[in-house]
């Protein structure tokens, strides 16, 4: 799974914010902080949308339903709402679209790969209800992450480097 995207260097981008920390334009700056946060939205949105929709099915025992669930929140919104926009403007500047594990509630990031890396992957396999004598594996569409990221990154690229050249102008 590519874990983040990030869209950094653009033309030069390190210095460019050089170039704005020595002419001190801090309206420029955050303008230009803005704009790439801005331009990252839609990919985090289309993300969102990617795991909120993913069908994940079973193959479950004949005649008997599933139960309730033994947690009170929904497995695809806890993992939507991790998805994350980072922009930086100092050290490695850049716009990053990221899984913020840490949002995660420990039992969806502990094992050997955490849950949203496991749906990535197209298949989850766990104990029933947390019996470990009882396993179950759950399939979903693979590569929900990857493909929307695949999809999206050519145009939050090209977003990047248009902002990039509206302030270069500015500068100059």
């Amino acid at each position: 799974m590519v874990s983040d995207i990030r869209i950094t260097n653009t033309g030069s981008l390190i210095e460019l914010q050089r170039r704005l920390r020595a002419a001190g334009h801090e309206n420029i700056r955050a303008s230009m902080q803005r704009r790439l946060r801005h331009a990252a939205e839609p990919l985090r949105d289309e993300l969102q949308s990617a795991i909120r929709g993913l069908d994940i099915s079973s193959q479950g025992r004949r005649g008997r339903g599933g139960g309730p669930s033994p947690t009170t929140r929904p497995l695809r919104a806890t993992i939507a709402e991790a998805i994350r926009i980072s922009v930086r403007t100092a050290g490695n500047p850049g716009a990053r679209v990221w899984l913020d594990k840490g949002r995660l509630p420990a039992d969806l990031k502990t094992g050997r790969s955490d849950m949203a890396t496991a749906l990535n992957k197209g298949r989850v396999r766990h104990p029933v209800y947390g019996n470990r004598r009882r396993w179950v594996q759950q399939n979903a569409t693979p590569l929900w992450w990857d493909n929307t990221v695949r999809k999206g990154r050519p145009r939050m690229e090209r977003e990047a480097a248009r902002i990039l050249d509206d302030v270069r102008r500015r500068l100059e």
